[in-house]
């Protein structure tokens, strides 16, 4: 018989992120993140080829982050609207960390299991802030796959593009919690 762990299961099945508009400083220090990272990094990676690493972005590093996001909005010609929502994150934020998607060159691990797992990270990364007590919010954004951003705002060379930002900081209040999907209608059953 398995030893259940009725503590980590009821995290999982009330788990919510937190808008990040609503999370506000302290955020977590070094000290505290650390921890963080190194639950994230225990995620699943077929070949162990890490094919992710943070960026830790601080106050500065975001609000530098913001000026370049409405720079190449206007490049790009977007909807002023876009453009102050993805903005407005970076400026609002705490704390955030950036989770690199960053694949290896691998003949037997395809790209698509090294993406999965950049995704996994960042979901384990949003769930140990939670579980540390820690409001958090995992999100992208079109910054997250535009090439002169990765380049000038993160130094990043291609492939490596941004998996997500996971937003971390100091809640000011729960959200509702939202509709869930109907596990009868997305689940299929079959024994042959």
């Amino acid at each position: 018989m398995p030893t259940p762990n009725p503590d980590a299961l009821a995290f999982l099945l009330t788990r919510r992120s937190r808008p990040h508009k609503t999370l506000t400083g302290p955020a977590p220090d070094r000290d505290a993140l650390l921890p963080l990272l190194t639950a994230a990094a225990r995620t699943p990676d077929h070949g162990k080829l890490e094919p992710w690493r943070f960026i830790v972005l601080e106050q500065p590093a975001l609000h530098r982050l913001a000026a370049l996001t409405r720079k190449r909005g206007a490049d790009l010609q977007l909807d002023p609207d876009q453009i102050d929502k993805i903005a407005g994150m970076f400026e609002t934020a705490p704390l955030s960390v950036a989770v690199v998607a960053s694949p290896k060159a691998s003949e037997k691990i395809p790209e698509i299991e090294q993406t999965l797992s950049a995704g996994a990270v960042c979901l384990a990364l949003l769930n140990a802030a939670l579980a540390a007590g820690w409001g958090a919010n995992w999100l992208t954004g079109w910054t997250a796959f535009d090439r002169p951003f990765l380049t000038e705002g993160l130094n990043l060379d291609a492939p490596e593009y941004v998996a997500g930002f996971i937003h971390m900081g100091t809640e000011t209040s729960t959200p509702p919690d939202r509709p869930r999907p109907d596990i009868t209608a997305i689940t299929t059953w079959t024994s042959t």
